[in-house]
């Protein structure tokens, strides 16, 4: 076990990390994260690149990965190798699919201007119908 100097405790590693200690014994179990051992009294104790760890999850998570891809990741990188390469397809991939998000709102955009632009109150054409212009078009 890490000497009690090199170990961090759980509440000190959400302090300086900014993560709640709720999402870092989240994250342990869902095997983002190790703990190194336990205090006497039962606290989590982390080694010091613990801070590192988060930072990249933090990080990662900002720029659309999900939790179940960066735990991909980070096994790569535990087994000894850069997940570079993962994470530049996964990274291709978000791309694309924002770009298709982008052509999908576009159409849309398009779709309710067109309904704005002949825009005119019809209340007493079509008593059943809740609001002509979007029924009728």
């Amino acid at each position: 076990m890490l000497a009690q100097e090199e170990a961090k405790l759980i509440g000190s590693v959400a302090k300086e990390s900014g993560v709640p200690i709720k999402t870092i014994r989240y994250y342990e179990e869902l095997g983002l994260l190790k703990s190194s051992g336990r205090t006497e009294g039962g606290f989590r104790l982390f080694h010091t690149d613990v801070l590192e760890r988060l930072h990249f999850i933090k990080r990662a998570q900002s720029l659309g990965l999900n939790l179940s891809e960066i735990k991909d990741f980070l096994q790569v990188y535990d087994a000894g190798e850069l997940p570079c390469d993962h994470i530049k397809t996964k990274l291709e991939d978000k791309v694309q699919a924002i770009d298709e998000q982008i052509q999908q709102l576009l159409i849309l955009r398009q779709e309710l201007v067109g309904l704005l632009s002949g825009w005119e109150a019809k209340s007493d054409k079509f008593p059943t119908t809740i609001c002509p212009i979007i029924e009728n078009n």
